[in-house]
């Protein structure tokens, strides 16, 4: 009889120590899969679909996502609510740069882009976020590998956290929620595709590829006519009024400049934008690229410059901080005025 309970012992033990054995990976494997998976891989191409929430109004981007190892980068956005065409972060030997090529302008930045922030639509940033952070938060649903941890967003300290979703077989993204102080996701990008073993043609990270005259025609989503040009305004004043509204006669037609006084002085520069049949120098920026939700632009310590249906945009002050630059810059969507 002893014996036969002896045995049942070993039998029940082993069975715990099998099943044990093929449960759930545990954080450590999971961390040590997606930087295996990180350091192996030639390059990837995938699509999603970004929701942001940091400004007045609702915004969404399709993405394009195209990556080869190591520094070699290709992002492509597409605001359905600017019919003047998609914009592209693109690196290369060259340096960084953010293309409008709808409107034939470029802006150019130095190479730190994508390591110097948090980019919730690049894996490898996703995987780096979570090495660098051991104090992130680990959990398995039925699907889903998930991970909580601390963001790096130099231009926005409102996105302080972040939960990356990745699926338990491939270990590739499939949703990334960007959190504000609150755990309110306020940027969500959902992946439709990732392909972890993509092939690339020569020139796909040249920037001529894309600011050619024919590129620029597919890009842009309108009719090529010239429109007719309207001001748009802040809704956001950061606690000022305008104060002061002129217009300047320019070859393409209009520059209009605003000023803003109050709680904060600020200045508000638009003028409409014509396509050039070939490709302009790109304009070097002393700053970093940020999304603005209606726009990806350039921001330096008290400027934001960007490209939005078909005018070019720059946001100046000496008293505004980082983030309420950004802040207003997001909400210059308002009623249209001629």
């Amino acid at each position: 009889m002893k014996k036969m309970f002896g045995m049942w012992v070993v039998i029940i033990f082993g069975l715990i120590f099998t099943l044990s054995a093929c449960g759930e990976q545990s954080q450590e494997d999971v961390v040590k899969k997606l930087e295996s998976n990180l350091e192996s891989m030639n390059g990837y191409k995938a699509k999603a679909e970004m929701t942001m929430n940091t400004g007045q109004e609702e915004q969404k981007y399709n993405i394009d996502i195209w990556h080869k190892k190591k520094d070699l980068y290709r992002v492509k956005l597409n605001n359905d609510q600017d019919e003047k065409g998609s914009q592209i972060i693109l690196k290369n030997e060259d340096g960084v740069f953010v293309l409008s090529p709808a409107l034939n302008k470029s802006f150019k930045f130095q190479k730190e882009w994508p390591e110097n922030g948090s980019q919730p639509y690049l894996y490898q940033s996703l995987v780096t976020d979570i090495l660098k952070d051991n104090e992130a938060e680990f959990k398995v649903s039925e699907d889903h590998y998930v991970f909580e941890t601390k963001t790096n967003y130099q231009s926005n300290n409102n996105l302080p956290y972040q939960k990356v979703y990745f699926d338990k077989k491939s270990y590739t993204p499939e949703m990334v929620e960007v959190l504000d102080k609150d755990r309110n996701a306020l940027v969500q990008v959902n992946f439709s595709e990732f392909d972890s073993d993509p092939s690339f043609e020569d020139g796909d990270f040249a920037r001529e590829k894309y600011m050619t005259k024919e590129s620029a025609e597919e890009t842009a989503s309108g009719d090529g006519k010239a429109d007719t040009f309207s001001v748009v305004y802040p809704q956001n004043m950061a606690g000022s009024e305008l104060v002061e509204e002129s217009q300047v006669e320019t070859e393409n037609g209009e520059r209009v400049i605003m000023t803003f006084s109050g709680e904060k002085k600020f200045t508000l520069i638009q003028e409409k934008q014509d396509v050039v049949p070939t490709m302009s120098s790109p304009q070097m920026v002393q700053g970093e690229i940020v999304n603005i939700g209606h726009a990806i632009g350039a921001l330096s310590d008290n400027t934001i410059e960007w490209f939005s249906g078909g005018k070019s945009f720059v946001l100046a002050s000496e008293e505004l901080t980082r983030e309420e630059l950004i802040e207003v810059a997001q909400s210059v969507k308002g009623k249209e005025v001629k």
